[in-house]
């Protein structure tokens, strides 16, 4: 299902001499007594989540059936980033099946707030809150916003059930005010951090709500936890790609770009972005994840990636099988030189790219390349794929002497803003 390739990521030691350090992280994951031990309730969770809670979803998606054709998701990082690359990489970017989901609260810009409101003003909307404090200011404000929205097109009864929370089990604002309301609620577990969450009711509901199969994601979170729950970094490709980071940081490569060749995997890479960044950057330390979707990006990005100062390695997220593919078409006139294609898939065109944008970086560029292949972008796969990250980012974290689930840092600039803003 997912290949890790390391041919390219020019290592200069040898991934088994991390075995010792790798045993030890290993069993701070299982046992959970590492840092941030509160906090690992992810490992297990393809085989310990809320059976009871799945099903109140299953139900809930069949309830609501017809009943809207817009579904809001108000939430923030982890509360909605997991949530929106499953949507694009399963549903692709202009689906047309299901219902039109948008995002909101994940920005305090007026403009796009007062362009969605604009946007569904003839819509049938149904909305998802997502938050365990209620107190996350982004999604509090424009909460506040779509809800009255809400109840002025449909009524304070009605909204009751257009409005849904996912919060904390028994506290917090969120908690207290959809209570009060009488909202069906769904729980933010205490033991997953929000960018191990797309596998709770924080990522399913919304998932299940837009017409993904979420049966078959967390399938493959389950085949991915019993592959990747080896303590033998030979045996596990999450662990080896841990162990790579290390060693790729330990020779001097202080940023990591995550590429994709599909525009609907961009999502995946903003993602992964906060999963490494949040987790790993702490202490003056940590490896800065970007991103580029190529080969759009090699117009922009290209030219550094081969020539600029090595700060860089990249990290491929191939699709092996994608949907929807096109022949090229033959033209008489050939006007534009481009009939040396004429027959050929725009797949194969795509992986030609691949294979010799690879070759010119790593080979040319000397820029070091990790190659992880998934076999497609099913519900499965990104169930599978989302798990061997997460457990991959537990590793080098703990490798790297950092707890992997705490954000001490984000709160700096809260402060800030809410002193500027008034807030007692």
């Amino acid at each position: 299902m997912l290949k890790l390739d390391l041919t390219n990521a020019k290592l200069k030691e040898d991934l088994s001499t991390y075995q010792t350090k790798v045993s030890e992280a290993h069993r701070w994951l299982e046992d959970k007594t590492g840092a941030g031990n509160d906090f690992v309730g992810w490992v297990k969770w393809p085989v310990n989540y809320d059976k009871e809670e799945f099903d109140r979803i299953l139900k809930l998606k069949e309830k609501l059936k017809g009943k809207y054709d817009c579904l809001l998701v108000c939430g923030i990082g982890g509360s909605y980033l997991g949530a929106r690359a499953a949507l694009e990489m399963i549903r692709g970017l202009y689906p047309t099946d299901g219902p039109e989901v948008i995002f909101v609260g994940n920005t305090f810009s007026n403009n796009y707030i007062s362009q969605v409101l604009k946007h569904i003003e003839n819509k049938n909307v149904i909305l998802n809150v997502i938050s365990k404090s209620g107190t996350t200011t982004e999604t509090s404000v424009a909460f506040r916003i779509f809800k009255q929205f809400i109840e002025k097109k449909y009524g304070e009864e009605e909204a009751k059930w257009r409005i849904i929370a996912t919060t904390d089990a028994h506290k917090g604002t969120l908690k207290s005010l959809a209570d009060k309301k009488g909202y069906e609620e769904f729980v933010v577990p205490d033991d997953v951090g929000g960018r191990f969450s797309v596998f709770t009711a924080v990522g399913l509901l919304p998932l299940a709500l837009a017409g993904v199969d979420i049966k078959e994601l967390m399938k493959g979170s389950l085949d991915a936890m019993n592959a990747y729950s080896i303590e033998s970094i030979e045996e596990n490709d999450a662990y080896k790609y841990a162990v790579a980071r290390r060693i790729l940081d330990k020779q001097g490569y202080t940023a990591e770009m995550f590429v994709t060749y599909e525009l609907q995997l961009t999502m995946i890479a903003e993602w992964w972005k906060q999963l490494f960044g949040e987790s790993e950057g702490k202490g003056g330390n940590g490896i800065l994840p970007t991103s580029a979707c190529f080969s759009t990006d090699l117009h922009s990005l290209g030219q550094f990636v081969q020539d600029g100062r090595k700060v860089l390695y990249e990290t491929l997220l191939l699709i092996d099988e994608m949907p929807n593919d096109i022949v090229f078409p033959d033209d008489d006139e050939n006007l534009d030189n481009m009939n040396y294609l004429t027959g050929k898939n725009v797949s194969w065109v795509n992986k030609m790219a691949q294979q010799g944008t690879l070759s010119a970086h790593a080979d040319d560029g000397n820029v070091p390349n990790i190659e992880i292949h998934l076999k497609d972008n099913s519900a499965y796969s990104f169930g599978y794929m989302i798990y061997f990250f997460m457990r991959a980012c537990g590793m080098t974290c703990y490798l790297a002497g950092v707890n992997p689930f705490n954000q001490p840092g984000v709160e700096v600039y809260k402060k800030k803003m809410f002193k500027l803003l008034g807030k007692e």
